[in-house]
């Protein structure tokens, strides 16, 4: 029972100090791209085809996911310029931070995105989570 209070105890301690963690230097769009993942451990990076038979560009499609993005617990996007979006998610347990960026690459048709945790080795798959949310918002509805 004690071990299970001490337990408790370092888990509440630790739930109050948010471990934020460096902004990373790589944010921002550098020579037309988003920056690569530096591992895939803690970071996960995806390209999008825009389907122009839909009328679709870079930019709507960025546009089009802000409502997602708002509507994930705590997301807040903290730039927001002409074809980039760049967000932090914060983790409600522990107060990690991750940083998520969204690049409407228009001489390639695609979406560029990605999500990198600014601390630790890990991120158990949150960065990927994240994005593959992102991927299912863009999905057409299905035909009823």
């Amino acid at each position: 029972m004690i071990y299970l209070l001490q337990h408790l105890a370092v888990v509440l301690s630790l739930a109050l100090f948010h471990i934020v963690g460096p902004v990373p230097i790589d944010l921002g769009v550098h020579d037309g791209a988003l920056a690569p993942c530096p591992t895939p451990a803690h970071c996960a990076r995806a390209d999008w085809p825009i389907q122009k038979g839909r009328g679709d560009t870079p930019q709507s499609v960025l546009e089009s996911l802000i409502p997602v993005l708002e509507a994930m617990g705590g997301v807040d996007v903290v730039e927001r310029a002409e074809g980039y979006l760049h967000a932090t998610a914060t983790s409600s347990l522990f107060g990690f931070v991750d940083d998520l960026e969204l690049y409407a690459d228009i001489e390639h048709g695609i979406l560029q995105a990605r999500s990198v945790s600014r601390l630790g080795d890990s991120d158990l798959g949150v960065n990927s989570k994240r994005l593959e949310i992102l991927r299912q918002a863009l999905l057409p509805a299905p035909q009823v």
